[in-house]
């Protein structure tokens, strides 16, 4: 997985995370604000049966599914980026991406991977180098004149 498609997912589950806390919170203020909640004293002890109600215990129903699915993407970010630097030479960024994800803190080590981290496609080129071939052989080139002279 490259770091453009790590970033992708990564700022996909940011979009995601902040849509579901918005559906969440508007349906939640307008239920508490129309009375949908049955309360005693800060408990909720039923709901109110209206056709209002429930679609706005279905759209924070969704918005739940929303922030669950943006947290499942969040950890694919988070496993493509400990893949991504796991073909490095340098084992740094991996030691850091995993040890710190498995600590609980995915979020901030991915954050900081997809602002400044090496992307593993180009990590290994050394600049004005032509890209090797598979093997270590440098790619075949034809003498110089030669391109596009009839072959006898």
């Amino acid at each position: 997985m490259s770091k453009s498609v790590i970033a992708k997912w990564f700022y996909g589950s940011l979009i995601g995370l902040v849509g579901g806390l918005v559906l969440l919170g508007v349906a939640g203020g307008l239920a508490v604000a129309n009375h949908v909640f049955i309360m005693n004293g800060s408990d909720v002890t039923g709901v109110r049966s209206s056709a209002l109600g429930w679609t706005l215990l279905g759209i924070m129903g969704f918005g739940i599914l929303v922030i669950c699915a943006s947290a499942v993407a969040q950890f694919v970010a988070w496993i493509g980026a400990v893949l991504n630097t796991a073909g490095l030479p340098d084992k740094g960024w991996f030691i850091v991406l995993l040890v710190v994800g498995l600590l609980g803190f995915p979020f901030i080590v991915t954050l900081i991977f997809v602002i400044t981290g090496p992307d593993e496609s180009s990590a290994g080129r050394v600049s004005g180098q032509p890209a090797r071939a598979i093997g270590g052989e440098q790619p075949v080139t034809p003498p110089p004149g030669r391109l596009g002279s009839p072959q006898h």
